[in-house]
């Protein structure tokens, strides 16, 4: 016979690496009833928040004469294993004591069944899965609310009733080996996850409002998704990050390549807040042109401006004026035109007749713009123009990333049977995306490490 180890606790925080464990409580049950249990206060060796006193009741001169963990470990261990460990949420509860049971020298690992997830499966449509408002909806008695012993107890109550209603056999599914169920958070649903598809593409975890908050890229999205769920971090950022997760959203893309620059895309228009890394990338600075009142066309590298018409982007202020004065010297262009000086009437160059005299109206803007164009048409023809053709999202397609003058345009799909080499179909199926050093390097990488797949595109072709 099934036996069931139905444990809550109370703590000083919300993640085991950094907290302990103020109270617990543990009722052995058969699936009918509770034949044995244990309760003790438990001394966390630190201070107890006021929030926390002012939540449970549990303060500090309570604890400071009770047992520590290690001392009831043997007994707590004992009661666990071998059992079904449940609780509501479980995983917070499992990664607290499982914690706790491996400082003393124990290791647990008893299977886990979380009466959170199984509320939502057996007794769908009730307005709220919190503890206190569940067992308002199903006349379950729960007394000393946000202590151990009583928030047990009606965990215990609410065991037998799911035990009781399930006719569909959800807990012993959720119990087998191959079974993933508990170790997903509480919130998502296990048909959400088998859903998912295994192919590569783009994730979007969700919050109860329906709010991205997190965007992930996966050759297989599946297994990804199921990894963020499969680890053994205990801290308070993984336990936030689970509680928040209502539901998984997808894209298939063909190739990883794609997935990656639509995680780039993504993340720069939602701005999920738990992304990082790629939240931190914005294109910084960027060589523009224009025709001041004297009819001179000028250069100068400025902070970029979104939907502004760039000649060139970059990541620092170095590396745009660096290739800034490569263009003023390759053309003879005048140094304080291009605002690389700006103390001075007249730019240094035309002291040793590398200007010709711009800076002070000695040159014709005619004889100066021609140059400067010149120096732009060399800019662009030097940038590469291709397309990239790969693997589709079916057997049916194949996929198309475009770059024009090093830039990255946009990608998308086509048919298998289209002719590759009718650049101007292959130019209908792109789908715009903004480009930036981040994702316009890594298709350069690719298309320098995988040339078979690359088609070059006329510089007259233009997007």
């Amino acid at each position: 016979m099934l036996k069931y180890a139905v444990v809550d606790i109370e703590t000083t925080g919300g993640f085991a690496s950094g907290n302990g464990i103020t109270e617990i409580s543990i009722l052995i049950h058969d699936g009918s009833n509770v034949i044995d249990r244990f309760e003790t206060l438990i001394n966390p060796q630190q201070d107890i928040p006021v929030y926390i006193q002012t939540l449970t009741g549990i303060s500090d001169e309570m604890v400071s004469s009770a047992p520590l963990f290690e001392e009831v470990a043997p007994r707590i261990y004992e009661l666990l294993n071998d059992k079904i460990f449940v609780a509501h949420n479980v995983n917070f509860d499992f990664s607290f004591v499982r914690h706790q049971l491996a400082q003393s020298g124990f290791v647990l690992q008893s299977k886990k069944l979380c009466t959170v997830r199984m509320s939502r499966k057996i007794i769908p449509g009730l307005p709220s899965y919190s503890l206190g408002k569940l067992c308002a909806s199903l006349g379950i008695p729960l007394n000393d609310r946000h202590r151990a012993g009583g928030d047990a107890a009606a965990t215990a109550l609410l065991l037998r009733l799911l035990l009781e209603k399930d006719a569909g056999g959800a807990i012993p599914l959720s119990l087998l080996k191959t079974s993933k169920e508990q170790v997903l958070p509480p919130n998502l649903s296990k048909d959400n996850i088998d859903a998912l598809p295994d192919q590569p593409g783009v994730y979007y975890f969700k919050d109860q409002k329906g709010k991205i908050i997190y965007v992930g890229k996966a050759v297989n999205i599946k297994k990804r998704v199921c990894s963020h769920f499969s680890g053994n971090k205990i801290n308070q950022q993984r336990q936030d990050f689970l509680k928040e997760i209502y539901a998984v959203d997808f894209t298939i893309c063909g190739t990883e390549l794609m997935a990656l620059i639509l995680e780039a895309s993504e993340i720069q228009k939602h701005w999920p807040e738990k992304n990082r890394a790629l939240k931190r990338f914005e294109q910084k600075y960027a060589l523009y042109d224009f025709e001041d009142q004297k009819g001179y066309i000028r250069l100068g590298i400025d902070k970029y401006k979104k939907n502004s018409n760039a000649l060139y982007t970059f990541n620092s202020l170095l590396s745009g004026q660096s290739m800034l004065r490569g263009m003023i010297t390759e053309h003879t262009l005048c140094e304080k035109l291009c605002f690389i000086q700006k103390n001075r009437s007249a730019c240094t160059a035309h002291d040793t007749g590398n200007c010709h005299g711009a800076c002070f109206g000695l040159e014709d803007p005619v004889a100066y713009n021609s140059r400067v164009n010149e120096a732009i048409l060399h800019l662009k023809s030097a940038l590469p123009s291709f397309a990239l053709i790969d693997s589709g999202r079916n057997e049916e397609e194949k996929s198309c990333l475009w770059v024009e003058e090093g830039k990255f345009h946009g990608m998308g799909y086509i048919s298998f049977h289209s002719d590759i080499t009718d650049i101007e179909n292959l130019k209908s199926c792109i789908v715009p995306y903004t480009s930036n050093d981040y994702i316009l390097n890594m298709v350069l990488s690719y298309a320098e490490s995988h040339p078979q797949q690359r088609i070059d595109i006329l510089k007259s072709m233009h997007f």
